[in-house]
Protein backbone atom coordinates (compact mmCIF):
# COMPACT_ATOMS: atom_id res chain seq x y z
CA UNK A 1 0.00 0.00 0.00
CA UNK A 2 2.85 2.41 0.86
CA UNK A 3 4.31 1.85 -2.61
CA UNK A 4 1.12 3.15 -4.26
CA UNK A 5 0.88 6.12 -1.92
CA UNK A 6 4.45 7.10 -2.79
CA UNK A 7 3.67 6.84 -6.53
CA UNK A 8 0.50 8.93 -6.11
CA UNK A 9 2.36 11.65 -4.20
CA UNK A 10 5.20 11.69 -6.75
CA UNK A 11 2.74 11.96 -9.65
CA UNK A 12 0.81 14.73 -7.88
CA UNK A 13 4.04 16.59 -7.13
CA UNK A 14 5.34 16.15 -10.68
CA UNK A 15 2.12 17.62 -12.04
CA UNK A 16 2.25 20.61 -9.69
CA UNK A 17 5.95 21.28 -10.16
CA UNK A 18 5.60 20.73 -13.91
CA UNK A 19 2.84 23.33 -14.12
CA UNK A 20 4.96 25.81 -12.17
CA UNK A 21 8.04 25.05 -14.29
CA UNK A 22 5.96 25.61 -17.45
CA UNK A 23 4.84 29.00 -16.12
CA UNK A 24 8.45 29.84 -15.31
CA UNK A 25 9.51 28.84 -18.82
CA UNK A 26 6.76 30.80 -20.59
CA UNK A 27 6.47 33.87 -18.32
CA UNK A 28 9.74 34.00 -16.37
CA UNK A 29 10.47 35.19 -12.84
CA UNK A 30 7.92 32.90 -11.21
CA UNK A 31 10.37 30.85 -9.11
CA UNK A 32 13.32 31.92 -6.96
CA UNK A 33 16.70 31.05 -8.49
CA UNK A 34 19.34 28.74 -7.07
CA UNK A 35 22.72 29.29 -8.72
CA UNK A 36 20.84 30.91 -11.60
CA UNK A 37 18.49 27.93 -12.06
CA UNK A 38 14.78 28.38 -11.26
CA UNK A 39 14.03 26.34 -8.14
CA UNK A 40 10.89 24.90 -9.73
CA UNK A 41 13.02 23.18 -12.40
CA UNK A 42 15.13 21.57 -9.68
CA UNK A 43 12.06 20.53 -7.69
CA UNK A 44 10.47 19.02 -10.82
CA UNK A 45 13.61 16.92 -11.35
CA UNK A 46 13.46 15.97 -7.67
CA UNK A 47 9.98 14.51 -8.25
CA UNK A 48 10.78 12.76 -11.53
CA UNK A 49 14.02 11.08 -10.43
CA UNK A 50 12.48 9.44 -7.32
CA UNK A 51 9.44 8.41 -9.37
CA UNK A 52 11.67 6.57 -11.85
CA UNK A 53 13.82 5.10 -9.06
CA UNK A 54 10.73 3.97 -7.16
CA UNK A 55 8.90 2.48 -10.14
CA UNK A 56 11.90 0.62 -11.55
CA UNK A 57 13.34 -0.28 -8.13
CA UNK A 58 16.70 1.34 -8.77
CA UNK A 59 19.13 2.15 -5.97
CA UNK A 60 17.33 3.86 -3.10
CA UNK A 61 20.32 6.16 -2.65
CA UNK A 62 19.19 8.08 -5.76
CA UNK A 63 15.69 8.37 -4.29
CA UNK A 64 17.03 9.83 -1.06
CA UNK A 65 19.52 12.13 -2.80
CA UNK A 66 16.76 13.67 -4.92
CA UNK A 67 14.14 13.91 -2.17
CA UNK A 68 16.79 15.10 0.30
CA UNK A 69 17.91 17.86 -2.07
CA UNK A 70 14.31 18.98 -2.58
CA UNK A 71 13.64 18.78 1.17
CA UNK A 72 16.69 20.99 1.78
CA UNK A 73 15.53 23.53 -0.80
CA UNK A 74 11.98 23.52 0.61
CA UNK A 75 13.29 23.92 4.16
CA UNK A 76 15.51 26.82 3.15
CA UNK A 77 12.69 28.40 1.12
CA UNK A 78 10.22 28.03 3.99
CA UNK A 79 12.58 29.60 6.51
CA UNK A 80 13.41 32.48 4.16
CA UNK A 81 9.69 32.95 3.36
CA UNK A 82 8.88 33.15 7.07
CA UNK A 83 11.71 35.64 7.61
CA UNK A 84 10.48 37.73 4.66
CA UNK A 85 13.75 37.42 2.73
CA UNK A 86 12.34 35.63 -0.32
CA UNK A 87 8.90 35.12 -1.81
CA UNK A 88 7.95 31.57 -2.72
CA UNK A 89 5.32 31.13 -5.44
CA UNK A 90 1.88 30.89 -3.83
CA UNK A 91 -1.23 28.83 -4.46
CA UNK A 92 -4.43 30.58 -5.49
CA UNK A 93 -5.33 30.51 -1.79
CA UNK A 94 -2.11 32.31 -0.85
CA UNK A 95 -0.19 29.39 0.69
CA UNK A 96 3.53 29.51 -0.16
CA UNK A 97 4.38 26.48 -2.27
CA UNK A 98 7.68 26.01 -0.43
CA UNK A 99 5.60 25.08 2.65
CA UNK A 100 3.73 22.50 0.60
CA UNK A 101 6.97 21.13 -0.87
CA UNK A 102 8.42 20.82 2.61
CA UNK A 103 5.44 18.71 3.71
CA UNK A 104 5.42 16.58 0.57
CA UNK A 105 9.15 15.77 0.64
CA UNK A 106 9.11 15.10 4.38
CA UNK A 107 6.27 12.64 3.76
CA UNK A 108 8.07 11.00 0.82
CA UNK A 109 11.25 10.50 2.86
CA UNK A 110 9.32 9.05 5.81
CA UNK A 111 7.19 6.75 3.65
CA UNK A 112 10.20 5.37 1.76
CA UNK A 113 12.03 4.81 5.05
CA UNK A 114 9.02 2.89 6.41
CA UNK A 115 8.75 0.89 3.20
CA UNK A 116 12.44 -0.10 3.36
CA UNK A 117 12.20 -0.97 7.07
CA UNK A 118 9.17 -3.17 6.43
CA UNK A 119 10.87 -4.97 3.54
CA UNK A 120 13.97 -5.58 5.69
CA UNK A 121 11.92 -7.08 8.53
CA UNK A 122 9.70 -9.14 6.25
CA UNK A 123 6.46 -7.43 7.32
Amino acid sequence: MITYIIVAILLFGSYGAGSLAFQEFTQGNICPKILGIPACYIILACFIVPLIVHLFKFNNLLYFLATGLAWSIATYGSIMQIRGIIECPKTSGGTPMCFISFGIFTTLILLKSIEIAKSNTGL
